[in-house]
């Protein structure tokens, strides 16, 4: 592993966040400036929800995760790797920074499997390659991933060779299999809440664990926790899960902290 990406800082940005990403998008290009390495993964399953809608395509949820179909499976890959993907490409573009984007696919960064055929093309990361990531951030661009995979194991004769993994477990994935410094998940609320709703600090791995299990974490917030968990088990990255909507939030996070949830590796 390249010393770059050691310290690199993977940042997830949540589809919800879509409309109000001014401010996020001129702190990562600060940030690109000071030669800090960057790895962005996105969502954008409202927005696919929408384009699904206007095809009278109902889109349903299981914790936090869409049962994705085939239908639902080319309009996931149209509208992330595609619309959402090279928008925010665009964006970094015209306001001076140096991207590039792609998806799981490529270079077969996100190699997985379906988890359970019930519930369509929903995948499960198996492997992480590494090497489209090196290339681009050692020639300095900062990648922007989609979440679409590629379906690389257990793959029935006929079934495609695409997945939709949640951008929560990709971007995990990616900063354990990095053992990067920090990973940061931009989302609509101001970080993870308590059973009586109070903002919770800083907590360890151990800790989000339990929160899992009481189901204290519920809906969008079950495959960041998850992540988080994996992330921290390399005992290199620290985790934080912030409000994108407010300005300069990851300027504020990564200089100061303690602006939403840190998730910090279990101590030994």
């Amino acid at each position: 592993m390249t010393h770059v990406l050691d310290r690199a800082i993977v940042i997830k940005l949540g589809g919800s966040i879509y409309d109000s990403r001014d401010s996020v998008i001129t702190d990562i290009i600060e940030l690109q400036k000071r030669g800090e390495p960057l790895i962005i993964v996105h969502g954008g399953a409202s927005l696919v929800t929408q384009w699904l809608a206007r095809q009278n395509h109902e889109t349903m949820f299981h914790e936090g995760e869409r049962i994705t179909d085939e239908a639902s499976l080319e309009m996931v890959t149209a509208v992330l790797a595609g619309l959402v993907n090279k928008e925010i490409v665009a964006t970094i573009l015209n306001a001076g920074g140096r991207a590039v984007g792609i998806s799981g696919v490529d270079g077969g960064l996100i190699q997985g499997k379906i988890r359970e055929r019930a519930r369509g093309y929903i995948g499960a990361v198996v492997r992480v390659n590494p090497a489209p990531l090196e290339a681009l951030v050692s020639a300095g661009f900062i990648p922007v991933v989609a979440p679409v995979s590629f379906n690389a194991f257990e793959k029935n004769e006929g079934e495609r060779a695409l997945l939709n993994i949640n951008g929560d477990t990709v971007a995990g994935a990616i900063a354990a299999e990095l053992k990067v410094s920090r990973l940061v998940f931009l989302t609509d609320v101001d970080g993870l809440m308590d059973s009586r709703k109070r903002l919770l600090g800083r907590i360890d791995s151990s800790q989000a664990a339990e929160l899992l299990k009481s189901g204290t974490a519920s809906g969008g917030m079950i495959p960041k926790l998850k992540a988080c968990i994996q992330a921290a088990g390399n005992h290199t990255t620290t985790c934080s899960i912030i409000n994108g909507s407010r300005p300069h939030c990851l300027k504020n996070e990564l200089t100061g902290g303690n602006t939403g949830t840190e998730i910090t590796p279990d101590l030994e």
